[in-house]
């Protein structure tokens, strides 16, 4: 959390000060920075990606158990409450 905030207000604050304020190191910020997405992260944007597509062929009417009910018809590996966080976190606006 202490990276996401140094992150968005690099520009306000010195890097420095921010490490010291969250007594984090200035070095593990810039390695956190220049870290590609974990393997888990790139799975979540794709799932996202296919929930968006079930929704629209639905018109925004399933909600998580059918649309994880699909995955699973499409031998997809997730669970249900991973497939309802995702839902949460990106809400999918439907254009009927």
């Amino acid at each position: 959390m202490a990276y996401l905030f140094m992150r968005k207000h690099q520009e306000q604050f010195s890097i420095r000060k921010m490490a010291k304020l969250f007594e984090v190191s200035v070095s593990g910020y810039y390695v956190w920075k220049s870290r590609k997405p974990s393997n888990r992260h790139q799975f979540d944007l794709a799932l996202v990606q296919r929930i968006k597509i079930i929704q629209q062929r639905h018109k925004g009417r399933y909600g998580s158990p059918r649309i994880w009910q699909e995955l699973r018809d499409e031998n997809v590996k997730a669970s249900r409450k991973r497939v309802a966080r995702l839902m949460r976190q990106e809400p999918v606006t439907i254009f009927v």
